[in-house]
């Protein structure tokens, strides 16, 4: 038996509120990019990949085509011309497209930042000790002018420092800028993102 038209609208209208309210719960975050990470261009060791943002697959996965390539130790074997995915070194943020797994809390605001910041940009690629990891992803620094976008997210609250070594060369600076946006409640730092927990 079906229910009465009125409590059918009353019923449709709760239902209304209840997505309204879920979708204001969690509303999307204003990409915030504002703290700008220490220029570490001048550190790296030479040698490095000049690359195109075609896509940002998440918060720190990228895919890239390789226009050039200067000879050094910071230069990786990946072929110039195809596209390839690029896992940023150093920083770890929210799943927001793993097979098989929900959205993690700010995982969809982590990736909104790293698209705001890269898709389509011209930018610098530098590897550490390892070319790429075990899902075949180059890994790498990623430069916009003198600045690491790794850092930059890092700084304004979007990812976590994630040392794995032995791509370990900037660790103590991913470190301090993610003790600088906690203690500032930066992102996934603040009190109401996550409830403050990450």
């Amino acid at each position: 038996m079906s229910a009465p038209p009125q409590v059918r609208r009353l019923s449709w209208a709760l239902w209304i509120a209840a997505v309204v309210l879920t979708a204001a719960g969690c509303a999307s975050h204003s990409v915030l990019l504002t703290h700008q990470a220490p220029a570490t261009w001048g550190s790296e060791p030479g040698g490095y990949e000049v690359a195109r943002v075609t896509r940002v697959v998440d918060g720190d996965t990228i895919r890239v085509v390789i226009l050039k390539a200067v000879d050094g130790p910071g230069r990786g074997a990946a072929p110039i011309g195809p596209e390839v995915p690029v896992r940023l070194i150093g920083i770890d943020t929210p799943e927001s497209v793993k097979p098989g797994s929900p959205v993690e809390c700010f995982g969809n605001e982590a990736s909104s930042a790293a698209t705001a910041l890269l898709e389509g940009r011209r930018v610098r690629m530098v590897k550490d000790v390892e070319d790429r990891d075990r899902y075949d992803r180059l890994l790498r620094y990623v430069y916009i002018g003198a600045e690491m976008a790794n850092a930059r997210l890092v700084a304004n609250g979007y990812a976590h420092a994630y040392t794995y070594p032995p791509d370990v060369r900037h660790a103590d600076l991913f470190v301090e800028l993610q003790r600088q946006a906690r203690e500032n409640n930066r992102g996934l730092w603040a009190p109401d993102t996550c409830h403050g927990l990450s």
